[in-house]
């Protein structure tokens, strides 16, 4: 008895337990039923599917609870395969706060600090003085290697890996776009170069790391990296498209680097890890919070970005959020902080779809997140 007892205490046994409850309520946060869909929001997602060519899938939940869930279109044009809810998205550059939040769990466990530089990583990086909170708020000024390796990176059909990305840097050392800590400037190099340096820490592989501390904690069972310097064809059955149907986007060399983009999500595990990011069972308040305050250069004296989101921030609400486009893909995830609505569409069609969702922040009764929608004050100017 004493034994069964101690077996059924042990650590491993409680964590079990644990992984279980938790498993148990994130189902119930899941659940959904078709017939009790938001009707005004299913129209709006119905003539946005209709007039304005959204394909792909959508996700809508307000204080915890789905009130809207739909997939719309294909999955491969080529093939005539509707998509399904659960169906893996590139996430493109939604993938930015996922590795912010990567790194930050190593700022939360002292094993890295906001301060440090590259050079202390990679100690032959050409371009000194560059910390990691200028990598999280992109005002690093490094080179986009997007662009630059197309010119120096021979088999384009390779997957480039991320240290041979950084290899690539450290080699030709391209001209910087600006001193370290100056202008905010969007930039792929730096969510690259971050989880470059994730792998150097921990001496895991990017894939590795992201799994066990961001989406296993988050139970977000349907999210990898997947990287072409990997898989000679990343195992996905939904295909970018790129504005008309004609034109799947096929992979290439840049499907390899990731961190910057790479990761492979639903809209389930989306919304799954917005509540743990809310129930903090990925990071402390304090560090999570730190992630949302504006640092860059105010865009229309609202927009901004913190360390690996954009932020938009009206007098009544906060709001963190994130855009992807890439290789066929277009793809937006908010979340109304103050309200607690989150929105996520992810799309394998990259048109203009995504920025005619006015109507639908009516619709939630939020601020409409639309930069064009404010002039330099801050003041809405469109009806």
């Amino acid at each position: 008895m004493v034994v069964a007892f101690s077996a059924c205490s042990s650590p491993e046994a409680k964590q079990k337990e644990i992984e279980q409850k938790q498993e148990e309520k994130d189902s119930i946060a899941l659940l959904y039923s078709p017939a009790e869909a938001d009707k005004e929001i299913d129209a709006f997602m119905q003539k946005l599917h209709q007039k304005s060519a959204f394909n792909g899938n959508v996700l809508i939940a307000r204080k915890g609870k789905i009130i809207y869930q739909h997939s719309f279109g294909w999955a491969d044009y080529l093939l005539k395969d509707s998509l399904k809810i659960d169906d893996k998205f590139e996430l493109a550059s939604v993938s930015k706060p996922l590795t912010a939040l990567g790194i930050l769990k190593l700022v939360e466990n002292d094993k890295l600090k906001l301060t440090q530089t590259v050079n202390d990583f990679f100690p032959d990086f050409p371009y000194p003085g560059i910390t990691i909170q200028m990598l999280l708020s992109h005002r690093s000024g490094l080179p986009n290697y997007v662009y630059f390796s197309e010119g120096v990176w021979q088999d384009k059909k390779k997957g480039m890996s991320n240290m041979e990305a950084m290899s690539l840097l450290i080699q030709h050392k391209p001209a910087r776009y600006g001193a370290p800590d100056g202008r905010f400037h969007y930039n792929n190099s730096n969510f690259m170069v971050l989880a470059s340096i994730i792998e150097k820490i921990t001496g895991k592989s990017f894939t590795e790391y992201m799994k066990e501390t961001v989406f296993d904690p988050a139970g977000m069972k349907n999210t990898a990296v997947l990287s072409k310097a990997v898989y000679e064809k990343i195992p996905t059955n939904v295909i970018g498209h790129d504005k008309v149907w004609r034109r799947s986007v096929v992979q290439n060399y840049l499907d390899g680097p990731v961190g910057d983009k790479g990761i492979y999500s639903t809209v389930h595990d989306l919304f799954l890890l917005d509540i743990a990011l809310k129930e903090g069972r990925i990071l402390s308040k304090a560090i999570l919070d730190s992630a949302y305050v504006p640092r860059s250069d105010a865009k229309r004296s609202l927009f901004s970005y913190g360390y690996g989101w954009r932020t938009f921030s009206p007098k009544e609400a906060q709001i963190v959020y994130h855009t992807g486009w890439w290789h066929g893909f277009r793809n937006l995830y908010v979340r109304d902080l103050t309200n607690d609505v989150t929105i996520v569409l992810l799309s394998n069609m990259a048109n203009g779809s995504l920025v005619k969702l006015d109507d639908l922040y009516k619709i939630l009764k939020m601020p409409i997140l639309r930069q064009n929608a404010y002039n330099a004050n801050g003041d809405f100017v469109v009806n």
